[in-house]
């Protein structure tokens, strides 16, 4: 359970680092982190906060518009970057680093943008929890002095949940979602029909009320990972019309993993990374 003394004194301590800052751009998604940071940021900095939504062919247009309302109702000052990391030397070949050179690509932009518009940090929506995982794009940060206040101030995701609840944030209770690319095995090339297939794919999945799930990309193969606690209903109510319409869409087998839905799947097959 949240300790609430420790969580006041955790977000004081966050706004107290924006107001030293004095300018910051958010990269923002419209993720449960990133659209935390953007609002605390937007409540401190006001016009010297800006939080920027990479648009590319490996981020769901459903996310983006979500991202796009959410900035316009809560008065956060926001803009979309037209990006295309299909056209990152390297990203296409989908090495186990892939994130590497697509985040080294975004902050790269996101800093020139930052500079034309006299901004003084570039910051993004890690969290403390976020060290547990493999996220090579953490080098990108760095290498680009990219900031993370949420992880500075040792913020967890269930903490910053709680937070957006109490400022009225839709996404205190978002799911967690990741680049497209991310369904697809690496080693496989990446493509834009790839890409266009995973994300029809899980809007058939959305359009179900399915709040977490994934459908990774296995040649003719779709694998689709639901909660534990949805294999049921998927496998049982909705399994014909699902296995219709994803094979619609290109695929010659639809299969349900057994494991359940877990983040960063993908990562299994690595070692010693």
């Amino acid at each position: 359970m949240v300790n609430q003394s420790t969580l006041n004194e955790k977000e004081q301590r966050l706004r107290e680092q924006l107001r030293d800052l004095g300018s910051i751009l958010v990269a923002y998604s419209g993720g449960v982190d990133s659209s935390f940071l953007a609002k605390v940021a937007s409540e401190e900095l006001a016009e010297y906060a800006l939080a920027v939504t990479a648009a590319s062919e490996a981020f769901p247009k459903w996310e983006r518009d979500e991202a796009c309302a959410l900035a316009k109702e809560h008065g956060i000052r926001h803009r979309l970057l037209e990006t295309s990391e299909l056209a990152i030397p390297g990203f296409r070949e989908n090495p186990h680093d892939r994130c590497y050179y697509c985040k080294s690509e975004l902050f790269s932009s996101l800093g020139k943008l930052a500079e034309s518009e006299g901004i003084s940090y570039v910051a993004d929506g890690t969290t403390a929890d976020d060290a547990a995982d493999y996220r090579p794009g953490w080098k990108a940060a760095r290498e680009h002095r990219v900031i993370s206040p949420l992880y500075d101030n040792n913020l967890h995701k269930e903490e910053i949940r709680e937070l957006s609840q109490s400022k009225g944030l839709p996404t205190w209770n978002k799911a967690t979602f990741a680049c497209l690319a991310s369904r697809i095995p690496y080693g496989e090339e990446i493509t834009a029909e790839k890409l266009q297939a995973v994300e029809k794919a899980e809007d058939v999945l959305r359009a179900r009320n399915f709040r977490q799930y994934r459908v990774r990309h296995h040649g003719n193969l779709a694998r689709i990972e639901v909660l534990a606690e949805d294999i049921p209903r998927l496998a049982t109510e909705v399994r014909s019309e699902i296995v219709t319409e994803v094979k619609n869409l290109g695929f010659q087998y639809v299969t349900l993993d057994l494991s359940g839905y877990r983040e960063g799947s993908m990562n299994e097959t690595l070692s010693g990374t």
